[in-house]
């Protein structure tokens, strides 16, 4: 019987992405969306065509009792089959730590962290009562960013929040063993975001060792990857090319606006 994998914010950009790269390796797929409706049910119907289950699931993650809807629903879809959750849904709000509201502060950190910690406590006592014999041991899998291993000032409570969900890798993996795995992907920047336009995106997109765009499907692959092998926990994989190895003083969206401008002015 396919396993069935859980993924958060699955219904656009890398989630959708990741969603499916798990239908094509056979998995059933779980999308979770807050308010992209007509995208989630467009992923299912795309895990449809590649032979697997699908459900789309509406909830919000910044409450215990919407993540516990969340997780409820899942396990009455997959019943005894939910072998993966992949926690991706995320808040990206611009600000600073010399200016940041406490309302949008707490909103990220409830999203970004709360809620994978909500949702591996679900996970570990669901697979703690089947105690199945599982060769390739039910997993975690946590979107991060390399952000948290290159710091900038800029988006200080969202990076706050990746920068405690990076430690939550090896605190999870010690407290849910041997029933769960915990691991992580940190990715580059994939796509257009905040204020973002397409030319300032062209430019950051290839501002990594390999001066070349990150592409989603192998980021997507590396989290099917680490779900799929049994000996890996505790382990975060960087999949930016080499982005976080290339320290900028600010985010790399302002620092190509500032090259822009200059560059203009000349």
């Amino acid at each position: 019987m396919a396993s069935w994998v859980l993924v958060t914010g699955g219904a656009t950009r890398l989630g959708r992405e990741i969603g499916l790269a798990f239908a094509e390796a056979g998995w059933n797929l779980l999308c979770h969306y807050r308010d992209s409706k007509t995208q989630a049910e467009s992923v299912c119907q795309e895990a449809f065509r590649l032979g697997v289950q699908a459900e789309c699931i509406q909830a919000e993650l910044e409450t215990d009792g919407g993540c516990k809807d969340l997780f409820d629903a899942c396990t009455h879809t997959a019943v005894q089959d939910l072998t993966c959750i992949v926690n991706n849904a995320s808040l990206f709000i611009p600000d600073a730590g010399s200016d940041f509201e406490e309302n949008t502060a707490l909103s990220q950190i409830k999203v970004n962290l709360m809620a994978p910690m909500r949702l591996g406590k679900w996970m570990h006592q669901y697979q703690s009562k089947l105690q199945k014999q599982n060769s390739s041991t039910p997993s975690l899998v946590h979107i991060l960013d390399q952000k948290v291993f290159n710091l900038n000032p800029d988006y200080f409570s969202y990076t706050t929040s990746k920068l405690a969900l990076e430690r939550l890798v090896a605190l999870q993996a010690q407290s849910f063993a041997p029933t769960l795995r915990i691991n992580a992907v940190a990715p580059g920047l994939l796509y257009p975001s905040g204020p973002q336009n397409l030319e300032n995106f062209k430019l950051a997109a290839n501002a990594n060792l390999l001066r070349r765009p990150i592409s989603p499907y192998e980021v997507a692959k590396s989290v099917l990857f680490l779900a799929s092998n049994p000996c890996i926990t505790g382990t975060t994989l960087k999949v930016d090319n080499g982005q976080h190895l290339i320290p900028t003083e600010r985010d790399i969206m302002f620092v190509v606006e500032e090259l822009m401008s200059a560059q203009h002015v000349q």
